[in-house]
């Protein structure tokens, strides 16, 4: 097997060694759903610029997120460890481990300049400088993912640094100690004046990255705070969290406005996802950048924006902190022209802890020891008879009462208030002949159970402290 992997690895670099090193794009969504996409079903909003990446590339119909909240979703992303092993497991306090190694580390060290524009999120609270202590050699945007519900803050942060915008908050949000201000959360709240849209910052800022560094290998880690919602703008007297600087085509719909907010936020994603594709191309570098697009767990009901107003889980159960595919399944979109077949569909099982294994394939660095991923580059590049597969994903939510659960291609297993004295029996779903898991069919398959069960007990090991 060693010599196996060996080979294996050898061939990747030389692949890598023949062309120049691809850049990477990844963008991800922050709460975008399975059924927020035109290319993934979606009916009454239209992203033409996201299923144009589909067109030209591989969409992944059986990818999943690292988690079904932020910080534990993007710590996967970034580690290649499910939240069985990762160091950042849920919203609360928790961070990364000095020293732990992360996409961007490691292509920094393969010779790539990197850049992380936009949420970090990964752990609470973290340091200003937490993305360029992890490998990013520029960072703008929002550290901490409080801070991150605010679009129109009073500043972001450029490479540990606090640089200001023109936007004032509303005297309260700088007093009131209830609502949790101060360090942990500072910079979060709702403006009274409101200039600087902090997404078309960020955009701009990314586009600038991919133009200085257009003739070297570049990483570019595009981490939108959208369609997340702004939490404290949904309270009273606010009321609307999805907050945007109008609703332009939508204003006159007969629509709430939290949902004409929503509906720009994603026409705004797409248009920004769009700019981005654009760059490239007008930098001749498109057939030499791999581009990825996901989002980091399933559509919330925040902000007074109601999930099922544009059915953003199509056809799937649940939602955000949910374990049911509805807050894990995500929509994954991978273009690469002359590597990756345009037009592709794959429904491979995949997670977030797939990201860096895949990574490391194409830039040609050794994969690190002790990732719970396995590389997507043989079904990216049209070699699927060489796809490496996984027996099962697994995740554990240590919030809400404690949930954990397992999928294979056909089943899914969830365990519910599992840090209570009497968690919830085991739940079983056929996935195959009930995507929408409505039929718990425990009691019909104690032996399926026993095994999930089984795998559930072996990945779990306690967080280090």
């Amino acid at each position: 097997m060693k010599f196996l992997l060996t080979a294996l690895f050898s061939a990747l670099v030389a692949i890598g060694s023949a062309d120049a090193k691809p850049n990477i794009i990844y963008i991800l969504a922050d709460d975008l759903g399975y059924g927020d996409l035109g290319c993934f079903g979606q009916q009454t909003l239209t992203t033409p610029h996201i299923d144009q990446l589909a067109a030209d590339g591989m969409k992944l119909t059986r990818h999943y997120s690292g988690s079904t909240v932020c910080a534990p979703s993007r710590c996967v992303l970034m580690t290649g460890r499910h939240t069985g092993r990762a160091s950042v497991r849920g919203n609360g306090l928790a961070l990364l481990k000095p020293g732990e190694a992360t996409i961007a580390s490691k292509l920094k060290e393969a010779g790539y300049r990197t850049g992380c524009f936009g949420k970090w999120g990964i752990g609470h609270p973290p340091p200003r400088t937490d993305p360029n202590d992890r490998g990013f050699d520029e960072f703008y945007g929002y550290v901490n993912m409080f801070h991150a519900h605010n679009f129109y803050p009073e500043f972001l942060i450029r490479n540990g640094k606090v640089e200001s915008i023109n936007n004032q908050l509303d005297d309260p949000w700088k007093e009131i100690p209830e609502y949790g201000m101060g360090e942990a959360r500072e910079g979060a709240g709702v403006a009274k004046v409101q200039n600087d849209y902090a997404p078309n910052l960020i955009t701009d800022e990314a586009l600038k990255f991919i133009e200085t560094n257009k003739d070297e290998p570049f990483f570019l880690y595009f981490a939108l705070n959208m369609p997340h919602t702004n939490n404290e703008a949904g309270r009273p007297p606010y009321n609307n969290g999805m907050e945007v600087p109008d609703h332009g085509e939508f204003s006159g719909k007969k629509w709430p406005d939290p949902e004409k907010g929503f509906a720009q936020m994603m026409r705004l994603i797409d248009h920004y996802v769009g700019r981005i594709v654009a760059k490239v191309e007008e930098n001749d570098l498109t057939d030499d950048t791999l581009i990825i697009f996901s989002s980091d767990n399933g559509p919330h009901e925040e902000g007074r924006h109601e999930m099922e107003f544009f059915n953003s889980n199509g056809i799937f159960r649940g939602m955000k902190r949910d374990l049911f595919d509805g807050g894990v399944r995500v929509p994954a979109i991978a273009k690469w022209p002359g590597k990756i077949p345009a037009g592709s569909e794959s429904d491979v099982l995949s997670g977030f802890q797939d990201i860096f294994p895949t990574i490391a394939d194409v830039a040609a660095f050794p994969v690190p020891d002790g990732l719970d991923g396995k590389s997507l580059a043989p079904t990216l590049l049209g070699k699927p008879d060489q796809q490496s597969h996984h027996e099962f994903l697994y995740w554990e939510f240590l919030e809400k009462g404690g949930r954990k659960g397992v999928t294979t291609k056909k089943w899914k297993a969830i365990q519910l208030d599992t840090l209570k004295p009497n968690p919830k029996p085991t739940a079983l779903y056929d996935l195959e002949n009930d995507p929408a898991e409505e039929k718990d069919v425990a009691a019909e398959h104690p032996e399926i159970v026993q095994q999930m069960e089984a795998w559930i007990e072996a990945s779990h090991t306690p967080p280090i402290e």
